[in-house]
């Protein structure tokens, strides 16, 4: 997003069962053992084909408005969370009115890169594809089913959730579905707010607030993978991207090619609070220059700052005229912590960024979009998650240091499982 241009499983699940329909359905409910004594039959699982299946996959991003006529929706919602761009008891006015007045802006932004956001084709893509890898390498959890969850525009969590309910998961018929957090990098402004997103629609719908205090039977079982920042197809997949730009230069030229790592910027009270992501970013850098054995320069920066708050940096935009002013212009932008095109990349980093250097040494390597080795990572990370049976990381059970919020708290235990709830402090 960018604001200067917006923006352990059980193993054995609980399943319900269908209402009992008189004589004839209790008939088929039974069968006969060898002494002639009724036994129950195990409940149906959901037309599963395989023992554990189906499985939702729920890819979870902030989105992005297809059609300009969407992005002041957006960006109402983007504004007016708290947790993403903290502004105090008076957030759910300000956040509409900051939206309505930046609006006409960032809907010339999103006409100038096609009239609205590719995340969305991207996203649906990623997962489907995933999904046909998984029912392959994970066949005992297939069918894998594929759903996106935005959290500032359609499909927003709420309308999966109904989704996930009209495919038969959940609403008493139990099944697991998998919260895939499309950050690599953990922050609480990102992956935490998804995640906090999804746990009130989770008790709206079906949890005990809507079911007069007590937990129902039958309720999906969650499971989140809430981080994946060195991941090694993730890094294989960037250090590819990146070795094909450079050999867009000249072959003696290539080893003195500054690589500029970008992400989005946090305000520095965040970071102070002890949310993870820096140095999250960080360990994927890393590893990335560990794969390309370190033969180029490189430095980490911070992109997409908005008002006069003290924020992460140094800005990429700085970075970069800095550098081209110190005549260093070869340069390589590399969107870090995206895992496709939208507004940052598209335009925030081409139009901008790019442009402003005005020179023909500054580049950008490519997204990752629709690369078989980033779809082939996502499908070992999800493969991964199932057979190990966690229900999320142990790093995701720690809250920051300076937290104080109790939706966090509560968030966090309900998806750490009854076992480990006691361990999130």
């Amino acid at each position: 997003m960018t604001f200067r241009s917006p923006f352990a499983i059980p193993r054995q699940l609980l399943v319900g069962t269908t209402p009992l329909g008189g004589r004839s359905a209790i008939n088929s409910r039974l069968r006969c053992n060898q002494r002639g004594l009724a036994t129950v039959v195990p409940p149906v699982t959901q037309d599963a084909t395989g023992s554990k299946g189906p499985t939702a996959m729920v890819f979870m991003n902030m989105g992005g408005p297809s059609t300009t006529n969407e992005v002041e929706d957006f960006l109402s919602r983007l504004f007016s969370d708290g947790d993403l761009i903290p502004l105090g008891r008076l957030q759910s006015y300000i956040g509409p009115l900051l939206a309505r007045r930046r609006t006409s802006k960032i809907q010339k932004q999103y006409a100038d890169i096609g009239g609205g956001s590719p995340i969305r084709k991207w996203s649906e893509y990623q997962c489907a594809e995933m999904c046909k890898l998984l029912d392959k390498i994970s066949p005992e959890t297939a069918p894998h089913k594929p759903y996106v969850a935005f959290r500032y525009a359609a499909p927003l969590t709420e309308t999966m959730y109904e989704q996930l309910f009209a495919d038969g998961f959940g609403n008493g018929k139990g099944g697991r579905a998998v919260a895939f957090t499309q950050y690599p990098q953990y922050s609480c402004s990102t992956t935490g707010s998804s995640l906090n997103e999804l746990w009130k629609w989770r008790n709206r719908l079906e949890g005990k607030r809507a079911n007069g205090g007590s937990e129902p039977a039958g309720a999906i079982q969650w499971s989140v993978i809430d981080r994946w920042p060195s991941h090694s197809g993730l890094v294989e997949a960037f250090a590819q991207n990146i070795e094909a730009q450079l050999k867009t230069y000249p072959e003696e030229k290539r080893d003195q090619v500054v690589l500029l790592f970008s992400a989005h910027s946090l305000p520095m009270s965040v970071v102070n609070r002890g949310d993870p992501y820096p140095a999250e970013v960080a360990a994927t850098v890393h590893a990335v220059m560990q794969r390309l054995k370190f033969k180029n320069p490189y430095r980490l920066c911070w992109q997409s700052q908005v008002g006069p708050s003290a924020w992460l940096g140094a800005q990429t935009s700085d970075t970069v005229q800095e550098y081209v002013k110190r005549g260093q212009t070869d340069l390589i932008l590399v969107p870090i912590a995206f895992t496709s095109d939208h507004i940052e990349t598209l335009y925030e980093l081409d139009q901008e960024v790019i442009h402003e250097a005005n020179n023909p040494g500054v580049k950008r390597a490519e997204s990752l979009n629709g690369n078989p080795v980033f779809i082939q990572a996502l499908a070992d990370i999800a493969r991964d998650h199932l057979q190990k049976g966690e229900l999320c990381s142990r790093q995701m059970t720690l809250r920051c240091q300076g937290c104080t919020s109790e939706r966090c708290l509560g968030q966090k235990k309900f998806f750490a499982g009854q076992e480990h709830a006691s361990m999130v402090v």
